[in-house]
């Protein structure tokens, strides 16, 4: 019987180590809630995945675009990462706001906020810094295409230049 505990024992620690190394792979996801009361505490942009559940692109973006290193790396570091399902029908708070389910539009009016009511899926969302207005980018990005506006604003250069500025110096590495 003993023989069996130490190699039990063991596979359970590797099984324990491979969850634990996927997970710190994987993009981390947390609230709206979260993101605003990070980015007060410790102020760095939010970036917002504006998706809905039947959006064909959005689950390429999901699968492509969040699950490449370079980008979870990237974004780890630089980003709170908020994913928002824009039909929830759960009221969402934001910046002392609460924003419900809109029937007529079928979708929460937090993604109408976030939009400029220009409802589109998926869009990424970047929040600058707090109290900055939302920055709206509609439609599918690739790790190269978001590469260029991540970098925008998690490094700062939004404070410096103008985006096209930026966007003719860019080289992407990704």
């Amino acid at each position: 019987m003993r023989k069996f505990i130490v190699p039990i024992i063991l596979l359970f620690a590797v099984n324990t180590a491979i969850a634990q190394e996927s997970t710190d792979k994987d993009m981390r996801w947390i609230s709206l809630a979260d993101a605003e009361a990070a980015a007060r505490q410790s102020p760095r942009p939010v970036l917002i995945d504006l998706y809905t559940d039947w959006c064909g692109w959005c689950k390429v973006m999901d699968k492509r675009t969040y699950r490449n290193k370079n980008v979870i790396s990237y974004l780890k570091e630089k980003f709170y990462t908020v994913k928002l399902d824009a039909e929830t029908r759960s009221a969402v708070d934001w910046q002392g706001k609460k924003y419900p389910f809109n029937t007529q539009y079928k979708t929460n009016e937090i993604a109408m906020a976030l939009t400029g009511g220009q409802l589109s899926y998926p869009t990424t969302v970047i929040i600058p810094a707090p109290g900055e207005t939302p920055q709206p980018i509609p439609g599918y990005l690739a790790p190269n295409e978001l590469e260029l506006i991540v970098k925008y604003f998690g490094d700062g250069a939004y404070k410096r230049m103008p985006f096209p500025e930026f966007q003719k110096k860019f080289k992407s590495t990704w």
